[in-house]
């Protein structure tokens, strides 16, 4: 059968049994066809570790429409979503190649990007919460800050879905796993603020005001996105004096190194922000190594 011909039914098969987001399904569909592409819609019997091979080295050449080449860390996912398929074609007994022949490459590391309490309060300082708008954005950054929310999942809270008596609330993320969040005393006094100075009715938890209001339940109305908020960070960040890049994952980096700095143990921080896996996690680790040094230096490095 041709790789093409079982596509449909992998993509499938992604959301329904394997319990992915319909986005993480599209981009499968999306490095599976790329497959498909340079393969010139190979029959699966036929894909071999040669194939596979050239593959890799057509991906790292690849160039798209604007001249852009795929960067390291997209190229194995295009790997992930082969191997992937190729785990799916075993499970129904289709032959094809042994996933396992799929190696993937060795990925370096961004230095993870944080900001300390001080940056954090002068990000703070900059809001002008006399105003609805305002209002939003504290609750925003307090949030993010907090809870260790990823952006997406900010986006998507519904004004009834945060209890702010409890600090405490659920969500779903990466692979529509459920887990529990936290928030502060500070974040939750925030949300209550700015959902008390709204006059609609509307579900989602932050607005967008960006178009001029006509009614308070109108259509101008819509649910923040993620760029809007990348965009309130940039702003706020510029008149704090930050030179740092601020993004939302910024802020869950910051939530992550904070716990860890404070003493948190490394597999509590994976179980709230939501990773599978713990090496996902341990990308933290040199950030608080540091942090012991420094202990270290304060009560014996000096000699008397």
């Amino acid at each position: 059968m041709f790789t093409s011909e079982l596509l449909i039914d992998f993509i499938e098969h992604l959301e329904v049994e394997g319990g992915r987001s319909a986005k993480t399904a599209e981009n499968y569909r999306l490095y599976i066809e790329r497959f498909v592409e340079f393969s010139d819609d190979i029959t699966v019997d036929k894909i071999t570790s040669e194939i596979v091979r050239k593959y890799r080295l057509w991906l790292n050449r690849y160039k798209n429409n604007n001249g852009d080449s795929l960067s390291t860390i997209t190229q194995s996912y295009h790997l992930i979503a082969l191997r992937g398929f190729l785990h799916y074609l075993s499970t129904r007994d289709i032959p094809s190649l042994a996933p396992n022949k799929i190696v993937l490459p060795k990925i370096s590391r961004k230095q993870v990007t944080f900001l300390y309490d001080d940056e954090i309060k002068r990000l703070l300082d900059q809001i002008d919460v006399s105003n609805e708008q305002g209002l939003r954005d504290r609750a925003i950054i307090e949030l993010l800050f907090t809870s260790g929310l990823r952006i997406s999942e900010l986006v998507s809270l519904d004004r009834d879905q945060v209890n702010t008596k409890r600090r405490e609330f659920m969500v779903r993320g990466k692979g529509q796993k459920d887990r529990p969040v936290f928030i502060s005393e500070a974040a939750a006094m925030h949300i209550e603020k700015y959902l008390a100075k709204r006059s609609d009715s509307l579900p989602p938890l932050f607005l967008n005001y960006s178009r001029n209001k006509v009614t308070a339940n109108s259509g101008d109305y819509r649910r923040l996105t993620a760029r809007s908020i990348q965009r309130i960070l940039n702003r706020y960040a510029r008149l704090a004096g930050i030179t740092k890049h601020v993004s939302p994952h910024t802020l869950r980096h910051s939530y992550a190194t904070a716990l860890l700095m404070n003493g948190a143990d490394i597999r509590s921080v994976q179980s709230m922000l939501g990773h599978s896996n713990i090496s996902t996690t341990q990308i933290y680790t040199h950030v608080t190594d540091e942090h012991l040094r420094e202990v270290f230096e304060k009560f014996h490095g000096k000699t008397e």
